[in-house]
């Protein structure tokens, strides 16, 4: 899993960065052409992996990962900037979501861009950006495609057209200030979407950076945003980044004692990642091996031949088939012998679709 941070300057995008990946990623300053984005890894949380540790003692525990990318430069000048604009939407391209951050908190030494604090504004800032970067990219496809039309053979012809309805179309609702992801896209027009990673069809977390003081009204917060900004692929939260980034480097204990002065029930962190992982469609199965128990992210719908992929490469080459079951079931049965011996294994084939808290085990032959 894969996302992608960006947000106006000093709204705290590296700090976030940092509190998520465990602030053991490099987080220099970005370069100053703005080609290197900061690159970090953070741990899924994942309660059951410890239901599966407590019941098979393995002498490690694995998390699934996701990876996080602080995009220095604005969108804006991601299709202004020539030279810089190519390499670093290539970089957002490549990922599954976009978390925007929005600046809520006080800090006289450090200005806001815009001159003043205004949540709803910078949302509209943002969103805007990311319809302009992709009607840019839009216009030039179109472009290239009148100069196709011209020298195209008849069998061409009905291909070029094609595609050029389909983007006069998402052309349209862009210029309404919709953006792709709301829309009900047809199989054909989902592929073309798919082809150019439009940053508009991409789900969106934003994430509301807040100060300590106002922790008090996050949720009242929240609620508001939501009214007006949330959809099916859209979410808001808020998250104190600066504190987060403090608690990061207490152990477990101590941070909770620090999470219940605040009244805060669960870690903003966690709570970011998870819902960063809900909203990129993920699902997590299981694996138990000798010398551990581990978790693994695949997409939502995705068949076992695939999910073998995941695992090793040569489990996918080599498949024969997948026994799989439940988390439940296979705690209820105290081991996997019990469970094989009560018949709750299941056989499945490589079409099979993993559901969220399959245990597996992959049999194969290379």
């Amino acid at each position: 899993m894969n996302i992608g941070i960006i947000g106006l300057s000093q709204s705290g995008k590296t700090t976030v960065f940092s509190a998520l990946t465990g602030g053991k990623a490099d987080t220099k300053s970005h370069t100053t052409d703005g080609l290197s984005p900061h690159i970090g890894i953070a741990h899924v949380p994942e309660p059951r992996l410890k239901v599966l540790a407590d019941l098979f003692h393995p002498p490690k525990v694995v998390f699934s990962e996701a990876k996080y990318v602080d995009i220095g430069a604005s969108v804006k000048s991601l299709v202004t900037d020539k030279g810089i604009g190519g390499q670093l939407l290539n970089q957002l391209s490549t990922v599954d979501t976009l978390m925007i951050i929005i600046r809520a908190f006080e800090d006289e030494s450090v200005a806001h861009p815009q001159g003043s604090l205004d949540i709803k504004r910078d949302i509209n800032t943002l969103n805007l950006e990311l319809v302009f970067s992709d009607l840019t990219i839009m216009e030039r496809r179109l472009e290239k495609l009148e100069t196709s039309l011209k020298a195209a053979k008849p069998g061409e012809r009905q291909v070029i057209l094609q595609e050029k309805e389909i983007l006069l179309g998402f052309q349209t609702e862009l210029q309404n200030d919709k953006p792709l992801r709301t829309l009900a896209i047809e199989s054909a027009a989902a592929k073309l979407i798919a082809n150019y990673q439009f940053l508009t069809a991409k789900p969106v977390l934003i994430v509301v950076n807040i100060d300590e003081k106002q922790i008090p009204q996050a949720a009242s917060m929240e609620a508001d945003l939501k009214t007006q900004f949330s959809d099916a692929k859209c979410r808001v939260i808020t998250l104190c980044a600066k504190l987060e980034m403090e608690l990061v480097q207490l152990d477990e204990n101590a941070a909770q004692e620090f999470r219940d002065e605040y009244g805060l029930k669960e870690s903003g962190l966690e709570r970011t990642i998870k819902m960063s992982y809900e909203l990129s469609d993920m699902i997590t199965f299981f694996t138990i091996g000798q010398n551990e128990v581990r978790a693994w992210s695949i997409v939502k719908g995705t068949t076992a031949l695939k999910a073998a992929g995941k695992i090793h490469t040569d489990m996918e080459k080599g498949f024969i088939r997948a026994e799989c079951i439940g988390l439940n079931e296979l705690v209820e049965c105290g081991s996997i012998a019990e469970a094989r011996k009560k018949g709750l294994l299941r056989l499945e084939g490589k079409e099979y679709i993993i559901r969220d808290g399959d245990v597996v085990t992959v049999l194969f032959n290379v």
